[in-house]
């Protein structure tokens, strides 16, 4: 009889999987690498920013010691951009740190997490990871349906998810339902505001989230480099809440979880206007010339504001494997998601022309 290692809720995790590599689909297909078309993980097409790859290279120079573990500097850039003192900031491995450093803090086994149906696969992972309850509460719309995730609240909430932009449907929940939501929220439930695809919006769209933080303790607003600033590969990400919030992640974070390169190209990267700028102008672009294919072709899809376009390919439930191993064989690499219960769905990010 052989050993059982860790409690239950561990081994019940079914572990993260991430869009194919490149390099994985050119061996199991026969194709040539340089050919291949990736459109699966929502990176930004242009890559990283010249002015991040030059600083990370002036950083490399110094690779031997071990990085600064408070990220003093990324911090006062940080300061500068969002206007918030350095301890409401907590540094992570990209934003998953931060979402999961959030769940490590606040939850404990038998305690319950709200997050919306067809939101990011990692809510419920961070959630299992420490024994917690989840609370599912059904999509509206494919997006967030707030008043009903007010209503689901218990007595053992500890923590609510909220994605906004959605990944992977790419739904958006304009400022003043937000607000409303959080005005509801008991103070004791901790409201992680995950906006990983913030960027992408139009200007209109915008809001100022850290002027909520400044209102309700309760917040942590979570941002990430991988998208819209091109660092995917770097893994950097930042949390912004008031100290009685980041006190304790960064009580429990890593010493030294965002490295030195991350650190250097983050800085250039958020100083970086014109290369934000085109990098939304290019999505933009892209979002348009994806959609009127679709109609064109009369397929159903959602509304995006974020860098990827959730299509439905099919009415039958092998429609997105069989569609997305067709893809596979071109040498084209979408996302399919049923694993998030969209069986007939592809998500597709929006890479070059």
């Amino acid at each position: 009889m052989s050993i059982q290692f860790g409690p239950d809720y561990v081994r019940g995790i079914a572990p993260y999987q991430g869009g194919k590599p490149i390099a994985e689909v050119a061996r199991e297909f026969g194709l040539d690498e340089a050919k291949i078309i990736k459109l699966a993980s929502n990176e930004n097409p242009l890559g990283m920013p010249e002015s991040a790859r030059q600083a990370m290279l002036k950083a490399m120079a110094d690779t031997g010691r071990y990085p600064d573990a408070n990220g003093f500097d990324l911090k006062a850039a940080i300061t500068a951009k969002y206007d918030v003192p350095a301890e409401w900031i907590t540094l992570g491995n990209g934003s998953n740190d931060i979402l999961e450093l959030a769940a490590h803090a606040f939850v404990q086994p038998g305690q319950s997490v709200i997050y919306a149906q067809y939101s990011f696969a990692v809510y419920p992972l961070a959630t299992q990871a420490v024994g917690g309850r989840a609370i599912v509460v059904p999509a509206k719309d494919f997006g967030h349906d707030l008043i009903a995730m007010a209503q689901a609240i218990t007595d053992d909430t500890r923590l609510i998810f909220i994605a906004n932009p959605n990944n992977p449907t790419g739904t958006f929940i304009p400022a003043a339902e937000i607000e409303a939501f959080l005005k509801v929220v008991p103070s004791n439930v901790v409201v992680v505001l995950d906006q990983a695809y913030n960027e992408y919006l139009a200007p209109e769209l915008q809001y100022e989230s850290i002027a909520w933080v400044r209102q309700y303790p309760n917040l942590l607003v979570s941002r990430t480099l991988s998208k819209a600033y091109g660092l995917a590969g770097l893994r950097i990400g930042f949390g912004i809440a008031q100290p009685s919030i980041t006190d304790l992640l960064n009580r429990i974070r890593q010493p030294f979880n965002v490295n030195s390169l991350a650190q250097a190209a983050a800085i250039a990267a958020l100083n970086d206007k014109e290369f934000l700028q085109k990098s939304a102008k290019l999505n933009a672009d892209g979002y348009r010339q994806l959609t009127q294919a679709f109609d064109a072709m009369n397929l159903e899809y959602v509304p995006s504001y974020g860098n990827f376009v959730l299509v439905k390919v099919g009415n039958e439930d092998s429609a997105g494997e069989r569609t997305n191993l067709a893809l596979l064989k071109q040498g084209v690499i979408v996302r399919p998601v049923g694993n998030y219960g969209l069986p007939q769905w592809l998500r597709i990010s929006i890479g070059l022309q």
